[in-house]
């Protein structure tokens, strides 16, 4: 929210002075932020920011007519946001947060940083959309790369706590899917230590938590160019004009106090890649 306020003063919006922006958090909790949703489209705001799916998929419910920005979708036509990528037809656009390919470089990059893992599973939340082309990403890289590859479906944090012990065992590591609820990363992140299984997650936040490894798109970047998206609407662009984009910004983090953990030796040539190393 800090680089989105920071980017819109840029373009010349200054809260206070000519923009005023309204809040709510809605904190993975799926009533909160359909009543939240609701809330927002009564004040009438000239344009709506979505952080991802949990909070565009009920605003869209709620307002045909708002315009709605999303930061981070992973595949908004799959949920049905916009028609197509480039012309989203609608009253909703933004920016995706991940091209399909991106799986294949997950397993890659797993593989790299422990080589001794032949077996992979995958997790993605069975409640969204997200992550279904993702998973056939890895699913095409596996066989390449020589791993038995299993699909960890999840609707509760129960749920995907019996999934991962059930899974778990040598030469084992897991692959985070985009879509996988951020509120559920001390879960994971715990999962993946209590049974020692090196873990490649689509985002830094997973990493700076104690997660081993995160390869995905640069986040803050993400939301600076959803103030560009909100501004060129506050100067009567329509959603449906604006195709949603993929990101341009991807960033490599890897955790060392985590690698030694697990007994992995990080290789030079991955450490001289990473765009972050956290001591």
């Amino acid at each position: 929210m800090k680089a989105f306020s920071e980017r819109l003063a840029q373009l010349g919006w200054v809260e206070g002075r000519n923009i005023q922006i309204e809040k709510r958090w809605g904190a993975g909790d799926p009533e909160r932020t359909r009543k939240f949703a609701a809330e927002l489209v009564a004040l009438a705001p000239d344009v709506i920011l979505a952080p991802g799916s949990s909070s565009t998929g009920p605003l869209l419910q709620a307002t045909s007519t708002i315009p709605i920005v999303f930061a981070t979708i992973p595949d908004p036509v799959a949920a049905g946001y916009v028609e197509s990528l480039s012309r989203p037809g609608g009253n909703a656009t933004g920016f995706a947060s991940f091209e399909y390919s991106i799986g294949g470089k997950w397993l890659e990059l797993l593989k790299e940083i422990a080589p001794g893992v032949t077996r992979v599973a995958v997790i993605r939340d069975n409640t969204t959309p997200a992550g279904v082309g993702q998973v056939s990403a890895v699913q095409m890289a596996a066989a390449s790369l020589h791993v038995e590859l299993t699909v960890i479906n999840f609707r509760s944090p129960g749920e995907l706590e019996k999934a991962v012990a059930a899974f778990a065992g040598p030469a084992s590591g897991l692959i985070i899917a985009q879509g996988a609820p951020v509120v559920h990363r001390k879960l994971i992140i715990a999962l993946a230590a209590k049974h020692r299984l090196p873990t490649l997650y689509p985002a830094r936040l997973f990493v700076a938590g104690g997660g081993l490894i995160a390869y995905g798109p640069h986040r803050v970047e993400q939301y600076r160019s959803a103030a560009g998206y909100v501004d060129r609407i506050l100067k009567g662009e329509k959603p449906a004009d604006l195709p949603v984009q993929a990101p341009t910004k991807y960033e490599l983090v890897i955790n060392l106090k985590t690698a030694k953990a697990l007994g992995i030796a990080v290789p030079p040539a991955l450490l001289a890649q990473a765009n972050e190393v956290i001591e």
